[in-house]
């Protein structure tokens, strides 16, 4: 009989956690945990562990931190564990090359996109933006560039209207727990066929920033409800009211574009043309947003039933 494979899984945040639950409870031996080094965090701003270093430590497999994989000590000591494989689901940080050849069959990643589609940092959430109907989960050979190596399978899902961040984030942790368990024995055994991919339809997924998560009124209805299902549940899309003459943050966390909405002449971007239990509607580039989930500065989040039920934001220009 076969012995294992002797895996090493890096990972770190949330998103990487079911995938290595899913090797622990395979057949297969997870001999080491790579993840980020503990952070501070909190308001107490004591070190953090990541989620993926709180699950292995529950299962008693030997976690290490390096800083980085470039120093040769740190590649030393990955070498030595004498692994078959190393699975790679949102580690963070780049693999050299003499990683990359230190396991027996290289290493693999786990990437939340139907590559060539999104490489970078947050494929999730620019599928999202981008208005795909589609996504899904990718194994992929790991070489030195950024998400470019071989694909070895693919898992897709559609992408809903009611999609979130949060909830496409969650649908696909899901499937790239599953979809490595099917190629596995492949790879294993050194039949798993790989297909080159098209590096002329490549997409730059970049890495989100807060700054871009502040609402331009004058583009589409259509692209700002997506933005705002996008950036739900970080960065969180966000604009700016007058209460009392002084400027406050609004984030804004579910929308929906008025298919049917009359517009009166002389109407701005951003601005608030009605308001109801139902929803606030703002004028746009092109078409009506009714808002439907926000959250006032210093408060918690709210339906909008709630919010004008202290406040009106009627014939306010929204910036």
């Amino acid at each position: 009989m076969n012995k294992p494979l002797r895996i090493i899984y890096a990972g770190t945040p949330a998103f990487s956690v079911a995938a290595l639950q899913a090797l622990i409870s395979s057949s297969y031996d997870v001999v080491a945990v790579y993840t980020q080094p503990d952070r501070p965090a909190g308001r107490g701003r004591g070190m953090q562990a990541s989620p993926v270093k709180e699950k292995a430590l529950e299962y008693d497999i030997s976690v290490f931190q390096p800083a980085s994989l470039k120093d040769e000590q740190a590649q030393a000591q990955l070498k030595a564990l004498a692994a078959d494989l190393m699975i790679v689901t949102a580690y963070g940080l780049l693999l050299p090359p003499a990683v990359l050849q230190a396991p027996r069959l290289g290493c693999i990643n786990i990437h939340a996109s139907l590559l060539p589609r999104w490489r970078g940092a947050a494929p999730i959430q620019r599928a999202i933006l981008a208005g795909d109907n589609k996504t899904g989960i990718t194994i992929m050979q790991m070489d030195e560039g950024l998400d470019t190596g071989d694909m070895l399978a693919v898992a897709e899902c559609e992408i809903s209207d009611s999609d979130t961040g949060s909830s496409l984030h969650d649908t696909l942790m899901v499937l790239g727990a599953k979809t490595p368990l099917s190629v596995l024995p492949a790879i294993a055994d050194q039949t798993q066929d790989n297909e080159k991919q098209n590096n002329a339809a490549a997409c730059y997924a970049s890495k989100l920033d807060k700054s871009e998560a502040k609402i331009n009124w004058s583009l589409s209805a259509e692209e700002i409800n997506r933005a705002i299902r996008a950036y739900n549940a970080w960065p969180v899309a966000y604009c700016t009211y007058l209460k009392k003459a002084k400027p406050l943050k609004l984030r804004l966390w579910m929308a929906e574009v008025l298919v049917d909405a009359n517009l009166a002449a002389n109407t701005m971007p951003g601005e608030i043309i009605a308001e109801s239990a139902q929803g606030i509607d703002v004028v746009t580039g092109s078409g009506v947003l009714r808002i439907k989930h926000l959250q006032a500065e210093g408060k918690r989040r709210m339906p909008v039933a709630y919010f004008l039920n202290a406040n009106t934001l009627l014939h306010q220009i929204l910036t």
